[in-house]
This record gives C-alpha cells, sequence and structure tokens, in this order.
C-alpha cells in the first residue's frame, strides 16, 4: 500500500544476490509504476527504468534530451511500488564526472538497487542506431571512477555499458569492458551485440557479471533464457517490449473506437476493473482505512 514495504537496502541486497548467484535475472522495463507491479507479479526478479522509454513516453527520440531530474522523478515512482530491486539507465551519466557523481548519489536516492553508465559521447543515441560515437576509454573510465568514488552505498551497483562492439569492433569493446571491470564497474553491459558469439567472448574475457540487452527490432538476435543462461549472462533487459505491447494494443482500439464509436468489441481485450483493482490492492486501503475506500467491488 502506497510504497513498497521491501526497504530500499533489502532491494540491494537481492540483486547482489541474485549477481552472484550464476543465475539469470530477468529485468522487463516497466514504462510506469503500474506496470512495474504487473512485472513483479509475473515473478520476474528485477525491473529495468529504460532511459529510451522515458524519452518515448515524454514525446521524445532517444537521442540525450532527458535530464537527470525526468530520470530520477520516474525511477523514484517506480522503485517505491515493488519489492523488485530496480535498475535504472543513466544514459551518459548526464555530463562530465562531477555531474556523473551526482547523478550516482541522486539516483541512489530514488531507491533503485542500481544504474548503468555508458561510454557514449555527449548527448547520446539509441544504443541500435547507426551513427553512434564513443569517448576514448580514458574518459569512459573517469566516469566509471567518479561513480564509484560517489556512491556511498557499498550495495549499490554500477553496471558499464560500452557501445564500441559496433563502433570500433568487438575486440575494442572487450578492452574496454576489462578497463571498466578494473576501475570498478559490477556489471559490464556490451550494447547490441549481434548473436551468441559476442556473448561467449565477453563471458571468457570479464571476471565480473555480464548483461544482455533484448530489444525488439535492433541488432541483437533475441535469445531464449535457457541460452542467455548457458552462455554465463546474468541479467537480461527487455527494455522497451512492454511499452511497444501498450503502444500497439493502443493503436488498434483507437483505431476501433474512430471507426465504430464505440469500445464495445474491445472489451475482452481490456484489463478488467477488478482486475486494476486487484494489482493497486483498494482492499488494503480499505483495511487502513475506511474513510479512503467507501464503495464496494
Amino acid at each position: 500500500m502506497l510504497h513498497s514495504s521491501t526497504p530500499t537496502a533489502a532491494k540491494r541486497a537481492a540483486f547482489r544476490t541474485g549477481l552472484a548467484s550464476g543465475k539469470l535475472l530477468r529485468f522487463p522495463g516497466a514504462f510506469s509504476p503500474l506496470s512495474a507491479m504487473l512485472i513483479a507479479r509475473h515473478g520476474f526478479e528485477g525491473v529495468y527504468v529504460s532511459g529510451a522509454v522515458i524519452a518515448a513516453d515524454l514525446g521524445l527520440p532517444d537521442i540525450g534530451l532527458t535530464t537527470l531530474t525526468e530520470v530520477a522523478g520516474r525511477a523514484t515512482q517506480i522503485a517505491r511500488v515493488t519489492a523488485l530491486p530496480s535498475l535504472a539507465d543513466a544514459d551518459t551519466g548526464f555530463g562530465e564526472p562531477m555531474n556523473v557523481a551526482r547523478t550516482v548519489q541522486v539516483l541512489e536516492d530514488a531507491g533503485v538497487a542500481g544504474i548503468h553508465l555508458e561510454d557514449q559521447v555527449n548527448p547520446k543515441r539509441c544504443g541500435h542506431l547507426d551513427g553512434k560515437g564513443v569517448v576514448d576509454r580514458d574518459v569512459a573510465v573517469r566516469r566509471i571512477t567518479a561513480a564509484i568514488a560517489a556512491r556511498r552505498d557499498p550495495s549499490f551497483v554500477i553496471a558499464a555499458r560500452t557501445d564500441a562492439a559496433s563502433v570500433h569492433g568487438l575486440d575494442d569493446a572487450i578492452e574496454r569492458a576489462k578497463a571498466y571491470a578494473d576501475a570498478g564497474a559490477d556489471l559490464i553491459f556490451p550494447e547490441a551485440l549481434g548473436d551468441e558469439a559476442g556473448f561467449e567472448r565477453f563471458r571468457a574475457a570479464v571476471d565480473v557479471p555480464i548483461l544482455a540487452n533484448m530489444t525488439e527490432f535492433g541488432k541483437s538476435k533475441l535469445l531464449d533464457p535457457t541460452t542467455l543462461d548457458n552462455l554465463g549472462v546474468n541479467v537480461v533487459i527487455y527494455p522497451v517490449t512492454l511499452l511497444r505491447l501498450a503502444m500497439g494494443a493502443a493503436e488498434t482500439g483507437l483505431s476501433e473506437l474512430a471507426a465504430r464509436g464505440t469500445q464495445e468489441r474491445l472489451l475482452d481485450r481490456m484489463q478488467h476493473r477488478r482486475d486494476l483493482y486487484d494489482l493497486l490492492d483498494y482492499q488494503s486501503y480499505n483495511a487502513f482505512d475506511t474513510g479512503i475506500y467507501n464503495f464496494e467491488l
């Protein structure tokens, strides 16, 4: 009710324990607090807060236009409603190393279990678009170093994303990943790998956990959890899946409503009122204060 009863420290501990377990952790992307609650209900291990989704929800392309304030606001809303650990996309850290340090502390305060920082030039773009650029390796290492220095909670996970594979090739991406791990990154996120071979090489090259991005319509082959687990991947994110499903359904529904003037034929595709109320846990609000809840379901 109102907020998850699970303390932030426990969520971060669960994320750390999951990373150490060797088992694959599945983090679908939440486009809202309500969708995060649904992710938890379906038995996933975590919730992802995607920068691309936040940008799209604001009506913006994923080209570095969102601000730290906007990301932290949405991350706070999502983290508060679920007992699952949440991993937030912090883009390039929103500036130079000092900005990265502030980003870490602001997102610590937001209640997420961890963030990832990338080595793209600033402003960045979607990792599955062509024409990306990456900063020099030492610049990216400084970002990670600043993040580690600014972290106040040692359980807060700092992941390093490298976009170098599609810019300079897999060898450079692997060398960067090693440098980021040496700088203290807890998790390595190699973006836009094409297939299993890339993950095999990363797993062999780095000693820290690795993350796979299984986004639709991108450069990566969509691999199932068994394959990812066998490859030694520790975390998989599905960043835009729920937003795409929701927007696809919304397009279909609006077309039907515009054409027919009624939603009668759409009712069987909708979440029923009773299911929404169950997800929102109306009954707990009634038990807490009947003055808040004074009608029958």
